[in-house]
Order: structure tokens, then sequence, then C-alpha cells
């Protein structure tokens, strides 16, 4: 309380201009008193208008008074500068950039606290006072503080413009409605603002409503992302089991197969060692026989050599050497090849499932496919054709939605996005994501049907790159085009192309549309970007047109 007392204190005994303690004070005939210097500059300023006025109660004097220092006040003056209350208001108490400042203070302005319409100008608080006590200020228009107090002010004839007028739409004071306005509809501006105000009101309860809807389907949002985290956690958990589960099995498979083998082998090296054995004692006893025929044959008593010769055993039959049966490194081949066949097999149903792997997990999240041609067009997409992009002998109509082939060259400006003058095509100027269709009637032969990167070559024809898929429609029949590949396709020769696209789940279809829609080609790839629909017309006289599906729903 000490402290709002000293503040209080300072104020009483600050200058209202320079917004200091008192130096040198005056008392003029109104009462107030001020800085002497403060309100000698003041004073100058209204010399030429002969008539000087106090800056709080703006009474006026005539002549200009003289000034005497007021002998009590500069005493009291003092005093609180040796109390050290002399300290100026808080910085929070002067005007920023983005105040509305004070119209009376000089110096450092304040803040405005309200503005008045009747003066027009800003005053701070000190410098308001004057209007609550002065009776001929209470009767004026207090505002908040603004900085436009012109606008509401009449420029041609300085009044406060407090009249609407609904002919002309704008803001009028009521001298205004004696001429220019004369005869308009006019009516109190207040009672507009009343109306407009419940305008306002019942378009903040629209947005509110909507940012209720909103945050909802956001919170439902988050409960889908937190349901699509858990489901992919458990996929990749299960994908992980099960994975884990046929490594298993194939080094258990793995393992029985070494163990067969090097049970084989030990069988078949016992066996082979046993007759290398046996054969080998064979040997060892033919030796000592054929020693002791040597040992015969260097016998000079022939009566003697005669004599031992019947003796010797007849030479037996080898009784081992009809099972040996050697295939040099031919053993266990069939083996090898056995489990090389398992590994192509394996490698042809990875192959031929592992596509269906791939559509379950784009499909997971994804809606099923349209079955009708009610269906696709719930999907329509509005199409233009970009004029940027053009090939300068394409020629466009019907709001950009018909694009034609002809001898002369166009007078297209030149752009890095347009297609040379040796590749007839043309993308489109909406860029294509989620789920889109849309339908182009063709006209004549050699017209292509479309979609394409953005970016792609323009030196290129459509299907030419791994950026682009073309479906070439001719008078006998249709082939795909993509990636330098071409396919035949076969279907009803129609002059209407339906396209299809699923962006995410990376699916392109086109359909034959006459009285029946049948599926011509259909592509199950990952589109990376963005993709633009595209038209090549091959031949001269040819056309394609976007058709308006709208009006088909």
């Amino acid at each position: 309380m000490a402290e709002r007392g000293d503040h209080l204190n300072k104020e009483k005994f600050s200058c209202c201009i320079c917004l200091d303690l008192l130096t040198d004070p005056v008392t003029i005939p109104c009462g107030h008193s001020y800085c002497m210097n403060c309100i000698k500059h003041h004073w100058d300023e209204e010399d030429q208008r002969r008539i000087h006025s106090c800056p709080q109660c703006r009474k006026e004097f005539i002549p200009r008074p003289n000034l005497e220092k007021n002998i009590m006040l500069s005493e009291l003056v003092e005093e609180l500068k040796k109390t050290g209350l002399q300290s100026p208001p808080d910085d929070h108490c002067y005007a920023g950039p983005d105040d509305v400042s004070c119209d009376v203070c000089t110096g450092r302005k304040r803040k405005a606290v309200r503005s008045c319409l009747s003066c027009p100008a800003s005053y701070c608080r000190d410098h308001l006072q004057p209007h609550y006590d002065v009776p001929g200020l209470k009767k004026h228009k207090l505002v908040d503080p603004s900085k436009n107090l012109q606008q509401r002010i009449c420029s041609r004839h300085d009044e406060v413009m407090k009249i609407f007028c609904r002919t002309d739409q704008q803001c009028i004071c009521y001298l205004c409605t004696m001429d220019e306005h004369k005869g308009h509809e006019t009516v109190p501006a207040a009672a507009v603002r009343a109306e407009k105000q419940k305008e306002l009101q019942e378009s903040r309860q629209q947005i509110q409503q909507r940012i209720q809807d909103q945050e909802k389907d956001v919170k439902l949002l988050q409960q889908e992302v937190i349901i699509i985290n858990v489901s992919a956690d458990k996929a990749v958990e299960d994908s992980e089991k099960i994975f884990t589960e046929l490594i298993r099995l194939l080094q258990e498979r793995s393992s029985d197969v070494k163990q067969q083998i090097r049970s084989q082998q030990e069988t078949e090296v016992s066996r082979v060692k046993d007759v290398q054995e046996k054969l080998q004692q064979e040997i060892t006893e033919l030796k000592r026989k054929d020693a002791e025929l040597e040992q015969l044959s260097h016998t000079e008593d022939h009566n003697q050599f005669l004599l031992n010769y019947p003796s010797l055993p007849a030479l037996s039959e080898s009784t081992h050497s009809s099972s040996i049966n050697i295939c040099p490194l031919r053993h266990f081949e069939d083996v090898a090849a056995a489990v090389s066949e398992l590994r192509d097999k394996l490698q042809d149903v990875l192959r031929d499932t592992w596509r269906n792997v791939e559509l379950a997990i784009t499909e997971a999240l994804s809606e099923p496919e349209p079955k009708t041609r009610a269906g696709f067009l719930k999907y329509s997409q509005e199409m233009t054709l970009n004029p940027n992009t053009a090939n300068r002998f394409l020629l466009l109509s019907e709001g950009n939605r018909k694009v034609e082939s002809n001898h002369e060259l166009q007078p297209y400006s030149i752009n890095p996005d347009r297609f040379s003058d040796f590749f007839s095509q043309i993308l489109s100027t909406e860029s294509l994501t989620g789920r889109c269709y849309w339908e182009a009637e063709l006209r004549g032969r050699g017209v292509a049907v479309a979609v394409s990167n953005r970016n792609i070559s323009r030196t290129e024809a459509f299907g030419s790159n791994d950026k682009s898929w073309s479906l070439y429609c001719d008078l006998d029949g249709y082939i795909f085009h993509h990636n330098h590949i071409l396919t035949p396709v076969s279907g009803p020769v129609s002059s209407r192309i339906g396209v299809y696209l699923d962006h995410r789940a990376g699916i392109l279809c086109f359909y034959s549309i006459s009285e029946t829609m049948t599926l011509l080609h259909r592509v199950q790839t990952r589109f990376t970007q963005p993709l633009h629909a595209g038209v090549g017309i091959y031949y001269y006289g040819s056309s394609a047109e976007f058709i308006n599906l709208d009006s088909q729903q």
C-alpha cells in the first residue's frame, strides 16, 4: 500500500507534458501546474492563434498569462526529490510500437487508454481526466484506443460517421444524408452493426461447430493411427514368426540331408575299407606265394624242383574284386541335383505367391476396388489439359478439355515443360493422388491414353520409360506400352476409354466403355510420385476429349 501511495504522490507532482516531476513549477489561471519551460514551449506553439489554452482542461486565455514560479509547490517537489521518489513511471505505461500513444504527451509518450471521437484524439490516463471533469467534455464519445480514428470521421464534413448507407454500403455522417446520399436507404450504423453482429455470431457458431466436428475427426484419425500401428506391429510380429518357422524347417531339412549324407558316407567308407583290408590280405598272401615260387624257380636240382612243384597250391579266384564298383565323384551328385530341384521349386512358389503378399500389404487398409461404373464414378476427377506442356501441333478447345492434332504450328510460348515437335503429347493440369477415375472420348486413330510422372523426358513417347504407362488405341485394337515393352491387349474396341487410378495401392486400370464396362489392362506396381493424365495423338486429325462425368452420376 505504501508503494501505491508513493506512486500516487509522484503522479500528483508530475508535469502532464513531460511526465516527470515538476521543474520550476508554475500554476496557470485554471489551477493546473506545469514545468515553466514545458508550458512556455506549449504556448509558444499557440502564439500564431493568439489564444493560449491549458493542455489538460483546454480552457483558453486571452491574452497570454504571465508565469510566476509557485514557491510552495517547488519546495514540495524538492522534498520529494530528497526522499528518492522521483523515479519516472514504469516502462509499461509508455507506448510501444504496437500501442496507441497519447496525442497530448510531449517527449516520450504514454499509452492511450481511450480515444475521443469528438476531439478526435487519443489520451493517456492523465490527459483523459478533463473528459470526466469538464461538463462540456463529458458529452464527448469515448471509445477504446484506436490508431484509425480518422477513418471514423467523415472527410467531407469532419463529423463522426454514425449512419450506414445501404445503397452504397458505406458509413456516412448525418450531413452526408442531405447531399450526395440524399434519397438513399440509410439506417443507424449501430443497427447495421447489430445485424452484422448477429451474422457474425452465427458464422462463429458454424465455425465452432465445424471445429468441434473436425476435432472429433482428428480424434478418430488418431485412433485410426493407433489401430494401424497395432495392426502393422502384429503383422510384422506374425510374419517374423512364420519366416522364423520357415527358416527353422529349412534348417532342419538341411540338417537331415547333411546327417543322411554323412551316415551314408560312413557306411560306404566302412564298406570300402573292409574290402580294401581283405584285398590287402590277399595281396600279402599272394606275395608270399610269389616268393615261394621264385625260390623254387632258382632250384638247380631238377629232381628237387619236380618233387616240390606238385605240392604248390593252385591260385584261387579273388573273392572281393567283383564287389568293387568305382564311380569317381558321382556318389552324391543325385543328392545335390535333388536339393537344387527343391530350391527351384521354392523360388517358383515365392515368385508366384509373393505378389499376393505385396497385394495383401497394399490393400490391407484400402477400400475394395469398384465393381460397377457407378462405383467408379464416385471417384470421378475433372480433367483439363495443361497448355504449357502441349506439343506445338496440338490444338486445345472446350476449356482445355479437348485436344486435336493438325498440320499447323500453334503460337505457344517457349516453355521447358512443352513436349518436343516430334511427340504430339500433352499432360493434364491436375496432379493425381489417392483414388480417381476419368474417361476420354477418342476420335480417329493412333490416340494414346496415358498416366505419367510430371518430370518425364519431353523427347520420348509415353510408355518409353519406367515413369509412364500408356494404352495405345487404334481402330483394330490396343497396345499397352511401359518401360519400352509393348504388350498387345485384347478387348472390345470403343471410342471411350476409362482410366482408374489408386495411387496408394499402386493400381492402374484401363477400361473399354460402351454399353458395358470391360477391363482392358490392369497394372499393379508402386507409385512414388504424384501422377498426371496424358494424351498422345499420333495421326493428324485425330482428337481426344476428357468427359465431364459429374452430369452422369
